[in-house]
């Protein structure tokens, strides 16, 4: 794009990449090309985002949004749009095949996410082993120092030193936490078909041996045909008696029913979830009736300060590459 005139940018935010933080990176990455950037925070209701993005994009060359619903109505109304770029992983909210016949090219925002994923699995674990919110619960709520999670040794967790952690995956946030649990002593076990080269931890060529071995698993895998529904009944019962899984990557990755079942019968001691088949989590689901055993948190992993600020860095580095005629980094139409 060589024009001396201002780019012309719509920074379509929500309340978690709020569009200040998009301004100020678009700002920042054109550094002297002139910019004007318009600032749209986006309704919760689908109908009304699709009309504030229509009015917002009359006249815009770009949009950086995370959730903005840019379907072929709001792109059949914006006839100056050249460049879509997502402040996430996946263009879950824009239809890829309207703008590829309206010729708008459309990039995502991979990895701003990586390392708060990371880090709150890691809490998550923690959580699940030694029962802390259940601890919690019980002396806010009941006011009593003694209970179910006090320190004897029946209700007593286990520490990460020395415990065998299997993970499956080791990609962005997989690696980090490998890393995370090699450092604090654990026994790391890593299953990944698709990862070449080294990895944090002893490489294991089965998911099999790795789910017999592990007392503790966590899901790092992508959503594919092939991963979908990846542990279920089988897979859990291969875990030894007591085991704890913990899921912050993608819901469908798991047999839910089959971990209540789990649960339920004492295979498993626990579980963390981040993510679930169906969200929000249905007020019916099977999931609430076993909260003692669970930890719950409504996709939760991704969501620090930091992964904000790097999601809208990425996305201005890709508007900065559009405008100077650079190849997209992370193109996806």
């Amino acid at each position: 794009m060589e024009s001396t005139d201002p780019v012309r940018v719509v920074a379509a935010g929500d309340r978690f990449v709020v569009p200040s933080l998009i301004t100020a990176a678009v700002h920042h990455e054109m550094d002297e090309r002139p910019c004007e950037v318009r600032e749209l925070t986006l309704a919760e209701d689908a109908g009304d985002a699709e009309e504030e993005l229509i009015k917002a994009l009359a006249d815009a060359e770009v949009l950086v949004t995370r959730g903005g619903p840019v379907t072929e109505r709001v792109l059949a109304a914006a006839p100056e749009l050249r460049l879509v770029v997502v402040c996430r992983g996946g263009p879950v909210n824009i239809d890829l095949d309207a703008a590829k016949a309206h010729g708008v090219r459309v990039c995502r925002a991979p990895g701003g996410e990586a390392a708060a994923t990371a880090e709150f699995t890691l809490g998550l674990m923690l959580a699940a082993l030694r029962r802390i919110p259940e601890a919690h619960a019980f002396l806010t709520r009941q006011g009593r120092w003694q209970g179910p999670a006090s320190p004897t040794y029946e209700h007593a967790g286990p520490e990460l030193e020395d415990l065998p952690v299997g993970l499956i995956g080791h990609g962005a946030v997989g690696s980090r936490v490998a890393r995370a649990l090699c450092a604090l002593g654990a026994r790391v076990m890593v299953y990944d078909p698709y990862v070449r080269g080294e990895v944090h931890g002893l490489r294991i060529g089965s998911l099999d041996d790795l789910l017999r071995r592990s007392r503790v698993i966590t899901l790092h895998a992508p959503l594919t045909s092939g991963t979908r529904g990846l542990i279920g009944a089988r897979e859990l019962d291969l875990l030894p008696r007591g085991a704890v899984v913990v899921n912050a990557a993608d819901g469908e990755l798991l047999d839910e029913d089959a971990l209540c079942d789990a649960l339920e019968s004492g295979q498993l001691s626990a579980a963390a979830l981040d993510s679930y088949a169906h969200e929000p989590l249905p007020p019916d689901s099977r999931l609430l009736a076993l909260a003692q055993r669970l930890v719950l948190t409504p996709r939760l992993g991704g969501s620090s300060r930091a992964a904000a600020e790097k999601a809208a860095g990425i996305a201005a580095e890709e508007v900065g590459r559009w405008v100077r005629g650079e190849p997209p980094a992370h193109s996806l139409a």
